[in-house]
């Protein structure tokens, strides 16, 4: 896929439209880290966001809550 570096207000960048998005999984405020290897090749990389503590304590009830039985049978 080829992009155009646009000039967005004192910056420039590269829109991603939605299926690019969709392709890399991302979505808008998820964070990438951005490295510059030799040669100029650019890599992004999804950072795996850290769920807030309600969040997590609510997967894992879910979890515990669809596992019920094999939990028992394990414990």
């Amino acid at each position: 896929m080829i992009k155009s570096i646009a000039k967005i207000g004192n910056s420039h960048g590269i829109i991603f439209d939605t299926a690019l998005l969709q392709l890399a999984h991302l979505k808008p405020g998820d964070q990438v880290n951005v490295e510059v290897h030799p040669g100029g090749t650019i890599t992004m990389t999804p950072l795996d966001p850290v769920p807030a503590p309600a969040e997590f304590s609510a997967k894992v009830e879910d979890l515990m809550q669809r596992y019920a039985q094999t939990m028992k049978r394990l414990a």
